[in-house]
């Protein structure tokens, strides 16, 4: 009440109860050593306010000043509060807040004392409050709205990549992020969590599967013109904290009954169990663009809603490193393409095509030869969280291989495929196009679904493309050849339009984004090599950091948490003149339904096809079973050439892996035709 006419106050006992992340508002024209500040939310029994650590202090504070520390303040400066400034929610609804003003503690004017003092020393006639929570179960989230704020608790069963989304357009900060689920038992459905950086790097950076994480001042979001159960998750406040396993020992939160209740929840579940869920790092696509394309616009600066074709190239080299963008472009969904992959190389493994004249043909395709047979290691480790046995960890083992070659007469369609090149983004030049071969469906659908092959093209001494031979993958017991067979005609492996062949050889622009990187591949998680794969997922250091732990395995090595392959979109422009080719990856995981989520795209016809297929042929393969459908069924074909001719709005997601890899994802098709999409000019 007296602040404004007072220079020396006399000193706070006051309690943490909430700690914002580190902030830093350095600028090139301001010469400041340490331009950092932190919010804190402390109180005393008469209630709460904000104290603000500036500069010099953070580096020397912040890490000391947990939530539920009592501090000692001595000679702060006392100032009107950042009007803008972000509010969190206290656990005790009843505390007085006091808004206006904030205790403002800076090295100089006047030279702040702060003391900490032990909780054993802390006593009762001070009169501090205790931090207290808003823990909820999932059970209860589906009944939250929206900008709810909460604490939740839960067992990791999914931990995403670390990426990076701009602050703001065309600027130079950004965010870091990665998605995780956590499940507590209430519910058949996980918490979602959007995970953003707190300054907790040490959290942050270890975040993995069978973890017990805690998320405390999460906001609710949700968007109840879609499906509210299916569009609903948790994303952190400024004010937010996280802590796993290791970490939570002496917080205050470890009291909660909501805590004790999901701790003896664990103890009723079986480790390996819940092992078979575990998934790490890959493609996420979450959240998936609205149904509607008027929504879509609407959450998007007018300006980053369509892009040109054309464009994409320019956009793919301003990518920073991780950074993942959402980008729309308006096309004609020109061909389709289904491309096997195994588990232990994927598709990043394939040789692209080599150059070739379109005078030439192709008389044969090759194959590339698969790992059919899995070891199974079984490994004794014992964990602060895991303390059983782990199930049997499975890698690619080798089998017999026989020969069948591929003749002209087993060859009934054919698929025109531009050439791959490291310079077609800046190109505005004719890309010659080769032709790929395909073997029929009657040979395919003999083969086992975990025979699947890739295409492997290698280049002959005159550069042309060409093909060695058909391998395929038998049984212990030994499999005979299988003959050449009438072609059903019932599918196919491709599909291509007629605007397509009549357009693909005068094009003036070809880019080609559709392959797909091991680092773009959901993983089952492995305890053994646990290190490993954090650090994949991780930011990679921008200074060299030695190892510290030892493994000699390639993340390719992992096995596949996602289907078994994917699809090739070949995105034609409305002028007829540029060509995209992007990917398609259909995600199931038959151990948990729940991580990604086929309802999701069920609007969406050809791809929710494209998603059901795969997920058809991932569980006949868990089953053991002989796969007699192809990938490109004649429900996907009914739907691509119901797309035929028509122009459509493509959401791409688009991230930057490193190096030169760049992963480019079809997310999402809306017809130009539907009420709330306008029609092209």
């Amino acid at each position: 009440m007296t602040w404004r006419s007072r220079v020396h106050f006399q000193p706070l006992l006051v309690r943490v109860l909430h700690k914002s992340r580190l902030r830093y508002y350095g600028k090139p024209d301001k010469k400041l050593d340490m331009p950092y500040q932190a919010y804190f939310e402390v109180a005393d029994g008469s209630g709460m306010m904000s104290m603000v650590l500036w500069n010099s202090l953070c580096p020397e504070w912040y890490n000391s000043m947990k939530v539920g520390t009592v501090l000692l303040l001595e000679q702060y400066a006392i100032k009107t509060s950042y009007p803008f400034k972000t509010q969190p929610t206290p656990g005790d609804s009843q505390m007085k807040r006091f808004a206006t003003i904030e205790i403002s503690l800076n090295v100089r004017d006047p030279p702040t004392k702060i003391s900490i003092i032990p909780e054993e020393m802390v006593k009762p006639e001070w009169g501090l409050p205790e931090v207290k929570y808003r823990f909820i179960t999932r059970s209860e989230l589906d009944d939250l709205p929206n900008n709810h704020s909460c604490d939740v608790i839960g067992l990791v069963t999914f931990v995403g990549r670390a990426e990076r989304a701009r602050k703001r357009e065309h600027g130079e900060d950004f965010w870091l992020y990665r998605w995780a689920h956590a499940i507590d038992g209430t519910s058949d459905q996980p918490f979602i969590l959007e995970l953003f950086a707190t300054s907790q790097p040490d959290v942050f950076e270890h975040i993995h599967p069978m973890t017990y994480l805690v998320c405390t001042q999460m906001r609710v979001v949700r968007d109840i013109t879609e499906n509210p159960s299916r569009t609903i998750y948790l994303t952190t406040s400024n004010e937010s904290q996280m802590f796993i396993t290791g970490w939570h020992k002496g917080q205050p939160y470890t009291k909660d009954a909501k805590v004790k209740n999901f701790i003896q929840w664990t103890k009723t579940q079986s480790e390996a169990d819940q092992m078979k869920k575990t998934v790490i790092g890959g493609y996420y696509p979450f959240p998936r663009p609205p149904n509607n394309f008027l929504r879509y616009c609407k959450n998007n600066k007018v300006e980053s809603i369509l892009k040109a074709i054309g464009e994409m190239g320019r956009e793919i080299e301003d990518l920073h490193y991780r950074e993942h963008k959402r980008i729309a472009i308006q096309g004609i969904i020109s061909a389709i393409r289904y491309i096997r992959c195994s588990n232990a190389a994927e598709d990043a493994s394939r040789v692209e095509p080599a150059q070739k004249d379109t005078s030439q043909s192709v008389e044969s395709s090759a194959m590339s030869k698969e790992d059919c047979v899995r070891k199974r290691k079984t490994r004794n480790l014992q964990n602060k969280e895991v303390k059983s046995l782990l199930g049997g960890h499975c890698s690619p083992g080798e089998q017999h291989q026989h020969q069948a070659p591929l003749t002209k007469s087993s060859v009934k369609r054919k698929i025109t495929h531009g050439l791959r090149t490291d310079t077609e983004q800046g190109s505005a030049s004719v890309i010659p196009v080769s032709s790929y071969t395909y073997i029929t469906r009657s040979v395919r659908k003999k083969f086992s679904l975990n025979e699947f092959q890739h295409e492997d093209f290698v280049q002959d001494k005159n550069g042309q493309a060409v093909s060695e031979s058909l391998q395929y993958c038998a049984d212990q017991e030994g499999m005979s050849d299988i003959p050449e067979t009438e072609e059903t005609g019932r599918t196919c492996d491709s599909w291509q339009s007629d605007l397509w062949a009549q357009v693909k050889d005068k094009l003036m622009k070809y880019l080609h984004h559709s392959t797909v990187f091991p680092e773009s591949i959901p993983r089952k998680f492995d305890y053994v090599h646990k290190d490993l794969l954090m650090q994949q997922y991780n930011l990679h250091a921008a200074v060299h950091q030695p190892k510290e732990y030892r493994s000699d395995k390639n993340i390719s090595e992992f096995k596949s948490a996602s289907g078994l392959g994917y699809y090739e979109v070949t995105v034609l422009g409305i002028n007829h003149d540029v060509a995209i080719d992007v990917a398609f990856l259909p995600l199931f995981c038959p151990e948990d339904t729940h991580l990604f989520r086929i309802e999701d795209i069920q609007n969406d016809k050809l791809l929710s096809c494209m998603s059901c297929i795969s997920a058809c042929q991932q569980k006949a393969s868990s089953n053991g079973g002989i796969h007699d459908m192809f990938p490109l069924s004649s429900e996907i074909v009914k739907a691509a050439m119901d797309l035929d001719g028509k122009h459509v709005v493509c959401i791409l997601d688009v991230c930057h892996l490193g190096d030169d890899k760049v992963e480019v994802f079809l997310s999402k098709i809306y017809k130009t035709v539907e009420p709330d999409v306008l029609d092209p000019v």
